[in-house]
């Protein structure tokens, strides 16, 4: 049901049919959403019920504000400055590519200004036996510059008891990726007794091995700043009782993930 992408379609005065998007919010000035400077768009609607989310507000497929693709270019525009020098257009969440016709008209306009494109996604949209959902990644794809890709757990039961979803198509839109050569981040955020077991961060960095189109690691420190949110919206934080990750440990889990990468590449290597 949620893979209904949220499209909304009106006319202008001279009847011409306009897309518009769910929008939950713009920011001018992201610096850790892709290279350089970026204008991030965060699209409303995500079928994750990730336990440290830190946007729950974002969830819903009937809240943000419509948008048409030519509004956040022209947005975009007034700031270019800002973005000149290795920045772009990143569209994060929220799911974007549950809007995916929408996204698609957007990096058209993107790709026609020269801006650079960043998907970042938890890739639960994706669906191998979903051909016409398949076609429009396709067409996608040669518009999007880089994905950053959040691999929340390498082990699927652990998946879903974090997410409330599973991990087997997120785990194929990374081979997805691969294949179509798209230049890929992968995320994963290390959380005290859920995300931190050394067995699982291995795992994680074993699978990612395989990918050719890897061109970075980003391994974040759980935090807990969402607390407030989650009270203020009156929604219970499942987290609430497990502390902060100390950001002097991340080194030592990404190293275990490392090892993980340079085990697979070695096997590859020697095949």
């Amino acid at each position: 049901r949620w893979l209904r992408y949220i499209l909304n379609l009106s006319r202008d005065m001279k009847g011409t049919i306009t897309m518009k998007g769910r929008i939950h919010s713009l920011e001018s000035f992201g610096t850790v959403d892709g290279p350089g400077v970026r204008y991030v768009v965060f699209f409303q609607g995500c079928p994750m019920r990730c336990a440290y989310c830190h946007n729950p507000d974002t969830w819903s497929t009937k809240g943000g504000t419509e948008m048409e693709a030519s509004y956040i270019i022209e947005q975009y525009e007034r700031n270019k400055g800002f973005y000149a020098n290795g920045g772009g257009l990143t569209v994060t969440g929220g799911e974007p590519l549950l809007q995916i016709d929408f996204l698609i008209e957007l990096f058209t306009l993107a790709k026609e200004k020269g801006i650079h494109t960043c998907i970042d996604t938890s890739g639960i949209t994706y669906k191998p036996d979903n051909a016409a959902y398949i076609e429009k990644l396709d067409k996608l794809m040669p518009l999007t510059d880089l994905v950053m890709l959040d691999i929340k757990h390498i082990d699927p039961q652990k998946h879903i008891e974090l997410t409330e979803q599973p991990n087997d198509g997120i785990l194929a839109f990374t081979k997805y990726l691969d294949a179509k050569n798209v230049p890929v981040w992968i995320r994963h955020v290390v959380v005290p007794t859920l995300t931190d077991d050394d067995k699982y961060l291995f795992e994680l960095g074993y699978f990612i091995g395989q990918l050719g189109n890897l061109k970075a690691l980003d391994v974040l420190p759980y935090h807990d700043m969402a607390k407030p949110k989650y009270e203020k919206l009156g929604m219970d934080y499942k987290l609430k009782h497990i502390p902060a990750m100390e950001k002097s440990a991340i080194v030592d889990k990404k190293a275990v993930i490392l090892e993980g990468i340079k085990k697979r590449r070695a096997e590859m290597q020697n095949a």
